[in-house]
């Protein structure tokens, strides 16, 4: 279960806000939720309709220069790129520019096996080609040495990147990062497309009309992959870069976009959001640099020739359907790890490691095991000698701190506060797990807990076409604003309806005396088919319905939970659970509470069945106020201890066994432990 936060906005404020524009109430109700609570603050923040000049960013009119003399001398330029969607765009839209105004340029994006950014090696093998300048995108403001070997080899150097610099930076003819202490600019979170078509503005003597009508569609591809805020200049990006990307003549995006279904058999674009492209076109580009190489993704990018298109999308496509196998079989072999050692998921950081799983996807399973999970998660791949690690946290745990906690062990590393990478020696594994666990209790007495925060609880009278519609204001979403969630209190499921077999499932739901449906992608029906008739609380978003002509509000579930469960009591109970699991010591009085009576384990018997169950149902099914999470958790590993349940703790799911004889519950030893632990102290 996870962490329900519900905003509460002022009605009193919304109201003003809404009845003095042509904000809808919901809308209102959603930006003072965020804290925008007056006119002036919700038009700056929804109207996007400039970027800053390109030269208030530090370096820019060096660059410029630098650039330009390259360009009339016939100088060989290099654009050097990174091989994620970000990179590969940002590549992509500089070296055409440079193209187009008749620049002798080339392009080098290294192979994920080479590592991020510049690497010696590749900088030699550019000089020899003869290159003499080195435009580096999306990459380059760690380069310290590989900036030297530049200059060595008699190079230049010309820096655009958006990621954090160092105390030192690299020596280069021009540096241009919004993040540099000494650049002026207003705007800091520009992505590395971003950047570059700030750059190609600048080379344009700072107009930006012409630099978006060519690259925004790349712009936006580039600024929503990369997860950075979609607010102030990137509002802007991505809301004239989707417009853009409506009709956009780049062969490439169109096959993309048909392979996604954005565009149907009829040729015909349905509505280009920043979802669409988050998880239909980035992906795909991404694949490239995950399990072929990242110039596949370019070439298809620079194509014009849309048979050509097809084919290399059809490529790219293939990719991230491998992407998705390598993906799927990593987290199998997890789910296998943690049915033979269900303690694992009572770490307080889940790691997870394994022999060749694919670097390029590590990152991907460790996002989705936390999300799953709501734990912080580390994937580390054995390849020999020396392994490879990626880690996503959320809350006030930090990725940095924690990797350089231990990084006497780690080979190299690095990241932010939510994600990270490195390398260690595969035989300093166990080491690393040590420091990792010695960090986090720590640091962490309690570990934060994953939560869903919820713009405020829906009445049935706000949920109409019209009021839904008007939080389309509010796009495009993505980092920053995110796209807005809605609680429902008390809703009754009134059926469950199967969709493509039962992969998914639709709900009916009567809410306040109105009748709403809601999908649930990837929950299967059978798994929640017993829940008719019964109450719930739902995290929801909206979106709007057409069939036959007719429009109407539909949800989709994020989350949902049996209605009147205290969620503090829960996480309490399921904190002293893992403590418990981890041999931490727990005050002397939890033990007697968290240890289950006859009474108790018969309920929890009688409520598993022969058909898998999840556990949270389980919990729903028997009074909470009697026996709690903790308690429901270890009746559960009795019943599995002596053989009378079988646990998928990966899926959380217990099913009953046949069993032709009677089990006697004092050959239990964690019942005679758990007792041992207060019974001992009652009688001294």
């Amino acid at each position: 279960m996870k962490k329900w936060i519900i905003g509460n906005p002022d009605s009193r404020i919304s109201v003003k806000m809404s009845s003095g524009s042509d904000l809808s109430p919901l809308c209102a109700d959603v930006m003072v939720s965020r804290g925008i609570t007056d006119l002036n603050a919700a038009a700056q923040f929804v109207r996007a309709d400039a970027l800053e000049s390109p030269f208030a960013v530090r370096d820019m009119d060096k660059a410029v220069d630098i650039i330009n003399e390259a360009v009339e001398c016939e100088q060989k330029i290099c654009i050097y790129g990174d091989y994620d969607c970000d990179g590969i765009t940002s590549t992509v839209m500089l070296y055409s520019y440079l193209e187009c105004i008749g620049a002798d340029v080339s392009y080098y994006i290294p192979e994920r096996s080479e590592g991020y950014g510049l690497n010696k090696e590749s900088v030699h093998k550019l000089a020899e080609a003869g290159t003499e300048l080195i435009i580096t995108v999306d990459n380059g403001i760690s380069a310290i040495d590989e900036a030297l070997l530049i200059k060595e080899l008699g190079m230049k150097l010309v820096i655009t990147d958006h990621h954090q610099p160092g105390e030192e930076l690299p020596e280069a003819e021009a540096i241009i990062n919004p993040h540099r202490k000494d650049c002026s600019s207003s705007f800091k979170y520009l992505c590395g497309a971003g950047v570059v078509l700030k750059l190609i503005a600048a080379m344009e003597g700072g107009d930006y009309e012409s630099a978006m009508e060519q690259f925004g569609d790349l712009a936006a591809v580039g600024t929503i992959a990369d997860i950075v805020s979609v607010t102030g200049e990137n509002r802007y990006i991505v809301e004239q870069g989707l417009m853009i990307l409506r009709n956009t003549e780049r062969c490439g995006l169109i096959e993309l976009m048909k392979l996604a279904g954005i565009i149907d058999d009829n040729g015909d674009c349905k509505k280009i959001t920043s979802d669409s492209i988050a998880f239909m076109i980035a992906p795909r580009i991404n694949a490239s640099g995950r399990f072929g190489s990242p110039s596949q993704a370019f070439e298809l990018l620079m194509c014009d020739d849309p048979d050509a298109a097809a084919g290399m999308a059809d490529s790219l496509n293939d990719l991230n359907n491998q992407r998705k196998a390598a993906e799927n079989e990593i987290i199998e072999q997890i789910f296998s790890q943690i049915n033979n050692d269900p303690a694992m998921l009572s770490e307080r950081v889940l790691l997870f490691y394994g022999e060749n799983w694919h670097h390029g996807v590590i990152g991907i399973v460790a996002a989705k095991l936390l999300e799953k999970y709501g734990k912080p998660c580390i994937i580390i791949t054995k390849e020999g000698d020396v392994s490879r690690g990626s880690a996503r946290a959320f809350g006030d745990f930090s990725v940095f701190e924690c990797l350089t906690a231990c990084e006497e062990v780690l080979l190299k590393y690095g990241g932010h506060m939510g994600a990270g990478g490195f390398s260690l020696k595969t035989s300093d594994i166990e080491k690393f797990h040590s420091l990792l666990r010695d960090y986090s209790l720590k640091s962490h007495e309690s570990m934060p807990v994953y939560t869903i925060r919820a713009e405020k609880l829906l009445r049935a009278s706000e949920i109409t076409v019209k009021n839904v519609e008007g939080l389309n204001l509010l796009e495009p979403f993505g980092e920053g604003n995110e796209k807005p969630f809605f609680a429902l209190a008390g809703a009754v499921i009134e059926d469950v309806i199967p969709l493509s077999g039962g992969a998914h499932t639709k709900l009916k739901l009567s809410y306040e005396g109105m009748t709403f449906y809601a999908l649930m992608f990837r929950v299967k029906t059978d798994e929640i088919s017993v829940l008719r008739g019964q109450k719930f609380d739902f995290i929801v978003s909206m979106t709007i319905n057409e069939f036959r002509g007719q429009s109407s509000v539909e949800f989709m579930v994020n989350d949902f939970r049996k209605s009147g469960i205290n969620q503090d009591s829960y996480f309490a109970a399921n904190d002293a659970y893992e403590k418990y699991i981890r041999n931490e010591k727990l005050p002397d009085a939890y033990y007697k509470r968290m240890c289950p009576d006859r009474e108790d384990l018969i309920r929890v018997y009688s409520a598993v069945t022969e058909k898998e169950t999840l556990t949270d149902e389980l919990f729903i099914k028997n009074d909470t106020a009697k026996i709690n999470i903790c308690k429901l958790k270890i009746c559960l590993d009795i019943f599995r201890e002596l053989g009378l349940v079988d646990m998928d703790y990966a899926a959380g799911k217990a099913r009953r066994l046949r069993v032709n004889k009677k089990s006697d519950l004092e050959n239990s030893k964690i019942l005679r432990g758990l007792r041992s632990k207060w019974e001992t102290k009652v009688v001294q």
